[in-house]
């Protein structure tokens, strides 16, 4: 099957294009295309690949699925279009590098920025149904999502994994330890933030162990 997805990734995974489950999860989400309001647009739902390469991924923040209103889901896990009003649970992240590092809240909540350095925004579903939050979960994407964090914890060395409440850190249990830095915390929602991520302080931390390893600092 042939993905339009960044070059490096496609190497990597190829072998799941082919799987019975990634051909079911590509008729489905065809139909949700042409049937409904489908977020992101069709040509940004590998844009955490093409954004972040697989040699240049420094940093991994898995999110759930993409934004499910009008405009927002952009194919980067918690980050919205430019001119969209910034989220809650993205706010709460800005607000937590202000506190970490010092650096004002930002007026885009665009996170390519990120992507570009090294970071890969990569929601465990890739589509949603407008309106319909978990719509596209339990079709296939988590199996593929899986596969790509499999690829990272086996075949690269001293990734930052941030993982943000308990669905992230489920999906999260199949990394290395040994090669990698897995920093964990409640979720940046409004709902529980105060419980553990506002003081976490999971930005410097990040950026403090990649110069540990040699690795160029995120500009957060």
């Amino acid at each position: 099957m042939d993905v339009k997805i960044e070059d490096s990734w496609k190497r990597r995974l190829d072998g799941e294009f082919n799987m019975p489950y990634f051909q079911s999860l590509i008729q489905f989400v065809k139909t949700e295309y042409s049937n409904q309001t489908t977020y992101p647009p069709g040509r940004e739902i590998f844009r955490a690949f093409d954004c972040c390469n697989f040699e240049n991924v420094k940093v991994v923040i898995l999110g759930q699925d993409p934004y499910h209103g009008p405009a927002q889901a952009n194919g980067l896990s918690f980050s919205v279009r430019d001119g969209i009003r910034i989220p809650p649970s993205l706010l709460n992240i800005f607000k937590e590098i202000n506190q970490d590092l010092g650096k004002p809240i930002p007026a885009s909540g665009d996170l390519e920025r990120w992507a570009r350095q090294g970071v890969l925004l990569l929601n465990a579903t890739l589509t949603v149904r407008a309106g319909m939050p978990g719509s596209h979960q339990k079709k296939g994407w988590e199996d593929f999502t899986d596969a790509v964090i499999r690829k990272i914890s086996a075949e690269k060395n001293n990734v930052v994994f941030l993982l943000w409440g308990a669905y992230a850190q489920k999906k999260g249990e199949m990394i290395d330890r040994n090669r990698h830095l897995v920093l964990m915390s409640p979720h940046p929602s409004p709902f529980s933030a105060d419980r553990g991520f506002f003081g976490s302080r999971h930005f410097s931390k990040t950026n403090q162990y990649l110069a540990s390893k040699g690795l160029k600092e995120i500009d957060w």
